[in-house]
């Protein structure tokens, strides 16, 4: 039996065109999908992943960071555009993926959107537990907060270790309850937020470009040789030896870590089949979010490394879990109410974040259960809502377990392995069916082919390299463990294999 077995895309066109009868509702319109991808984009990737980019490896060249980050995406935002709008239906590239390669592609890249979406919603639920941390001024104590593999001693000398990070469990809980009630409603609690979220970003960008000290900016990329940080135990916290922690190389290790704040647009294209007018609005709901978001990205960043200093973002305890909160209230000293307010609408910004990661790994469940590849109770609508509402429940005891126990370093790094893999995955695919099916009707085109299709795979592809070794030793070993769950459970329960 072939491994690359393909599913028939007059199959997948038929699946489509399900209605509520059989289906998940068509509710959402090109504003919606703007909003669902604006509000996935914008959330821990650009409070927090920026400084952590910057401490770590790009320094204040975190920027142009944002700019390699932006092309590949770009790139890979055109190809999901050409999908999206001539397969609308709710697996994103573990759909494309299985019209184009095969269903063993398609399952490693179903298998790999598990790090993209659900350890995104993983770090996202850490990252707001931080800032609500920060918000009641440290009042949750450091146990109850942090995972226990991770632990510090304070200016007094005191050891702390996390217990559980209980307040990332309390979020995932809300948003999973949210998400079962409907989609419609889902994407109206989102719409809100990310106007909030956008509102405060402009704000922060405004008001702080007037506090900007060129000095900051000097030297624009850590140098080579730049001496180890270390903590008030002596542990080292940031090491700048390696060729992808300074200079230019910095800057693409740099792409590598912010690359995290971009997972949104591609989410889009999980809620392809419940989309009003999909080859109209997809298009418009991926490249519209990312292009908006880049820009708020670039200047963002800017702003952020011009207030403070870079090295300021290496320590925990000053501004890397907060970092615009801390830039704010301690060198904005005139709007130190912006603070609070950031505070409050990153939290909100963080939940719409949540709530879409969440959103696209249940649809993409759902679309493998109905391929047989996993089990049936995945795909399983709720009586009454008509959505995916066990995934969800089974996505809240995974999520959760990360969020609880695991730094949310960890989660997020692994997250934009996931991510990087998919766009590869989705940027040859776009090629190869322009060659084995080129007569198709395609409501969208990706221009310049194949060059962009190329060049999305390539930049993709070394940015992967460009994230840790641990990072992908980790990654990898995931991945050999879902190739053997494909061989032990989904090959031959695959809907193709009982066909055939």
């Amino acid at each position: 039996m072939s491994l690359f077995r393909k599913k028939s895309l007059h199959e997948m066109l038929a699946i489509s065109h399900l209605t509520e009868k059989g289906g998940l509702k068509r509710t959402l319109g090109a504003g919606n999908l703007i909003a669902l991808g604006i509000g996935a984009i914008i959330g821990a990737g650009l409070f927090v992943r920026t400084a952590a980019a910057a401490g770590q490896a790009a320094g204040p060249g975190v920027t142009m960071s944002f700019v390699i980050a932006a092309i590949g995406c770009a790139f890979a935002g055109l190809c999901y555009a050409e999908f999206a709008a001539m397969i609308p239906i709710a697996g994103s590239a573990y759909a494309y993926s299985y019209v184009t390669m095969g269903e063993i592609v398609a399952w490693i890249i179903g298998w790999a959107l598990v790090m993209e979406y659900a350890l995104g919603a993983a770090t996202v639920s850490i990252a707001w537990s931080e800032y609500l941390n920060k918000l009641l001024d440290g009042a949750i104590p450091y146990e109850w907060c942090h995972s226990p593999f991770e632990s510090f001693t304070d200016s007094l000398g005191v050891f702390h270790q996390g217990y559980i990070n209980a307040p990332a469990l309390v979020i995932l809980l809300l948003l999973t309850l949210l998400l079962i009630r409907g989609t419609q409603e889902s994407a109206m609690v989102n719409m809100i937020i990310v106007f909030v979220k956008v509102a405060i970003v402009i704000l922060f960008i405004v008001l702080g470009w007037q506090y900007i000290k060129p000095e900051n900016h000097t030297p624009y990329l850590i140098p080579e040789g730049t001496t180890p940080v270390v903590d008030s135990a002596g542990k080292v916290i940031a090491d700048y030896t390696g060729w992808n922690k300074h200079g230019w190389g910095g800057v693409l290790g740099g792409a590598a870590i912010v690359f995290f704040a971009f997972i949104g647009f591609d989410a889009v294209s999980t809620a392809a089949q419940e989309a009003k007018n999909p080859k109209r609005d997809m298009p418009i709901g991926i490249l519209g979010s990312l292009v908006v978001c880049t820009i708020l990205y670039i200047l963002f960043g800017h702003v952020l490394t011009g207030v403070a200093n870079w090295k300021e973002f290496v320590d925990p305890e000053k501004g890397r879990e907060a970092s615009v909160a801390y830039a704010i209230s301690t060198y904005m000293t005139n709007y130190s109410w912006l603070a609070t307010a950031v505070t409050v609408a990153i939290l909100a910004g963080f939940s719409s974040v949540i709530l879409v990661m969440l959103m696209g790994q249940s649809r993409i469940f759902y679309t493998m259960s109905n391929d047989g590849l996993i089990p049936k109770s995945f795909g399983e609508l709720h009586p009454k809502y008509n959505t995916p509402y066990k995934a969800n429940w089974i996505l809240f005891v995974f999520v959760g377990l990360f969020s609880a126990f695991v730094p949310g370093h960890v989660a997020g790094d692994l997250t934009s392995f996931g991510t990087l893999f998919a766009f590869v995955l989705v940027s040859a695919g776009v090629w190869i069916l322009r060659v084995k099916s080129p007569d198709i009707e395609r409501p969208f085109k990706t221009p310049l082919a194949p060059i962009v299709s190329v060049l999305g795979a390539a930049i993709c592809t070394l940015m992967i390299f460009g994230l840790d070794a641990q990072t992908l030793t980790v990654a990898f070993a995931w991945m050999g463990v879902g190739i053997i769950i494909y061989f032990a459970y989904g090959r031959k329960r695959s809907t193709l294999h009982k066909k055939s």
